[in-house]
């Protein structure tokens, strides 16, 4: 099985940018963790500050990997162009969230990528991932 996760902008701050949201951990040591706890499984990482190169990952990836665990940041609730290209892709996407995005501002309660993703996880902190990947092996 191959999982590719795709994370979005200023996700590549996370361990340095407002820990009472996103917590004290860094991406890349979390990924180390959960890359050895699933040794059984491919587990690519794309990280993109652009969301025409989300989008090139999700057309590069979504038709040949098992699985796509999407992370948009705010670009999940403004970017109807990659809600569109999970819509066109036929990998399985699961959009995930560190945060509880319906426990915060209004505008975060919107999302573009949700009703065309096969689901979505929020508000467990990185532990969200591992929910998506868990998801993802049934």
């Amino acid at each position: 099985m191959k999982i590719q996760i795709i994370n979005g902008p200023n996700l590549n701050l996370l361990g340095k940018r407002e820990h009472e949201i996103y917590g004290e951990e860094g991406f890349d040591e979390f990924l180390k963790q959960l890359q050895g706890e699933f040794k059984d499984i491919t587990i690519e990482y794309f990280h993109s500050n652009i969301e025409g190169e989300i989008i090139d990952k999700l057309h590069e990836t979504g038709f040949s990997f098992d699985g796509i665990i999407l992370n948009a940041g705010a670009y999940t609730h403004t970017s109807i162009a990659i809600g569109d290209a999970v819509k066109s892709i036929t990998t399985p996407v699961i959009e995930v969230h560190i945060s509880n995005i319906f426990n915060r501002e209004d505008f975060r309660h919107l999302s573009f990528i949700g009703p065309n993703a096969t689901g979505t996880i929020a508000g467990f902190g990185l532990k969200s991932y591992r929910l998506a990947v868990l998801s993802l092996l049934r």
